[in-house]
This record gives structure tokens, C-alpha cells and sequence, in this order.
């Protein structure tokens, strides 16, 4: 059975590209006869507001969306993000990382990964005794993902897309990525796929700028011997201007439309979606 989700981040107002990305999922399960769900991915607990969850909830029904109970928040379930990051410790996958943005901005000499300089490594070779000192005088650390050691764990990856089929997987493009952080006890990347894989997700469709993205999410399904769903990158909904429409940039809200008079009818149909 085809099993999707919509995970929107409740950081801002629904716009009509998120519309477009749940009415997507939603068609997907209903004209397969599978299940839709609904996740909150509010991990970033300085930008998330439970009004915007409310409000999220509120245009998804009036757009006509039914999903499967109960909503899933990623913000009650951190201790579950944490025995996973455990598990990666316990196997030397991961390890604390002390720089700040400056200091690995000044110390990079590789290129630009997917999500920007890829990180030099300059921690990754600490002594075990020198972590738990600066641990122990609250010096401020991330957790990175040993690149280089997780690719040889699992070797050759790949994983399939509805419209690009077959994709080998090029994690190490990412460096050491960060999977969690003292005001983020988890990143996106570990959240996402460890919700995807406990809530059954069979399908996941997103838009096409999380594509780069699945080769990491693939590793780490590898890592932890997850299932792996297939998914379908759609094009992203853009405005006149050929930019992408964004919250940042002040798209247009759903709440916006609705009261500006139009129906669901029509806001589905300017989404695109069917």
C-alpha cells in the first residue's frame, strides 16, 4: 500500500507552492488507494509557533485535505532523534564538533557542497580525552556524521525516483553534515528520515530542491537498516518573476486568499494541483 505525508515546518504561513506540495501527496495515496499523512517537522524551536501549526491546520482542511490521525510533531519525540544519534556514537559515526561558522569559513579549501562549504574535518581528529574536556566546560558543539566512515560502512547506494528513475548516491558530496545541535537536538536530514521510516512512508514526494538531499538521506537508511521509500521530485511552484515562491519572500498566504474571497476550488486549481 502507497503510504505519503506533507511535513510542513510551522515557521510562517502556508503559501500556495506548500498547497501544491500537499494536494501532490494527497493525490498520490487517494488515487492509489493508500494512506496520506500529516507531519510536523517543528524541530527549529526558534522559528516554529504553535499559531502557525494552528493555522497550517486550519487552510489544509479548508482546502479539502482529510490525513490520517494522529499528526505526528517531531518536537515530542527528541528523545527518539537521540538514542538514533546514540546508535551512530556507539558505532564512532559521530563526533562533536567545536567550530564556529568563522572558523570553518576561514580553515575550508574544499568546494561548495549541496548546503554550502563542506566542512574541513578540523575536529573530527580530537582525542577522545580532549572532547570530554571541552565538553566539560560547556563549550558549545555540534554532532557531525563521519562522512568518510559512514560511506564505508555501506558501500555502493541508490535509490529510485518517479521521474529521474534509478539515482546512484553521492553522500560524501555533503562532508560531515551536521545531525544535531544544543538548540537543534536534531537536524532535518536524521528528523526526516527517521519519521519516514517509522511512519511507513512508502512514497515521498517533495519538491525538487530536496533532491541533492536524498543521497544523504539514503545513507543513513542504510546505516540503520531502514526500508527504503521511492519517491518523486516534483518542479517547484514559481512566481512571475521565475523565483521560486518562498515564505522569506513573501508569497502570497492561502489565509491571504481565502480572505481575499476566493473558494478551495479555485486555490487548488491556481496551485496547479489536482
Amino acid at each position: 500500500m502507497i503510504v505519503t505525508r506533507f511535513a510542513p515546518s510551522p515557521t510562517g504561513a502556508l503559501h500556495l507552492g506548500h498547497a501544491y506540495a500537499a494536494l501532490t501527496a494527497e493525490a498520490a495515496a487517494r488515487e492509489a488507494g493508500g494512506r496520506f499523512l500529516l507531519r510536523i517537522e517543528d524541530i527549529d524551536r526558534t522559528r516554529c509557533r504553535p499559531a502557525f501549526v494552528a493555522g497550517l491546520l486550519a487552510d489544509l482542511a479548508w482546502l479539502g485535505l482529510r490525513w490520517e490521525q494522529p499528526v505526528r510533531v517531531q518536537s515530542e519525540h527528541f528523545a527518539e532523534y537521540q538514542a538514533a544519534l546514540d546508535q551512530l556514537a556507539a558505532r564512532g559515526l559521530l563526533y562533536p564538533c567545536f567550530c564556529t561558522r568563522k572558523d570553518i569559513a576561514a580553515a575550508a579549501t574544499a568546494p561548495h557542497g549541496p548546503e554550502g562549504l563542506i566542512y574541513p574535518g578540523i575536529c573530527r581528529g580530537l582525542s577522545a580525552t580532549e572532547r570530554a574536556e571541552r565538553i566539560a566546560t560547556g563549550q558549545p558543539y555540534a554532532l557531525r556524521l563521519d562522512m568518510g566512515a559512514a560511506c564505508r560502512a555501506v558501500g555502493a547506494l541508490v535509490w529510485h525516483d518517479r521521474l529521474a528513475g534509478a539515482v546512484t548516491a553521492r553522500p560524501e558530496r555533503f562532508g560531515d553534515v551536521v545531525l544535531a545541535r544544543k538548540d537543534c537536538p536534531a537536524s532535518y536530514h536524521l528528523a526526516v528520515t527517521f519519521d519516514d521510516a517509522g511512519q511507513g512512508v512508502t512514497l515521498v514526494t517533495r519538491g525538487e530542491d530536496l533532491f541533492a538531499a536524498t543521497d544523504l538521506h539514503r545513507l543513513l537508511q542504510a546505516l540503520f537498516g531502514w526500508p527504503v521509500p521511492e519517491y518523486a521530485h516534483h518542479p517547484l511552484l514559481r512566481g512571475p518573476d521565475g523565483r521560486r515562491l518562498a515564505k522569506r519572500d513573501g508569497a502570497r498566504t492561502l489565509w491571504s486568499l481565502r480572505e481575499a474571497g476566493y473558494g478551495p476550488g479555485e486555490v487548488r486549481q491556481m496551485a496547479g494541483a489536482h
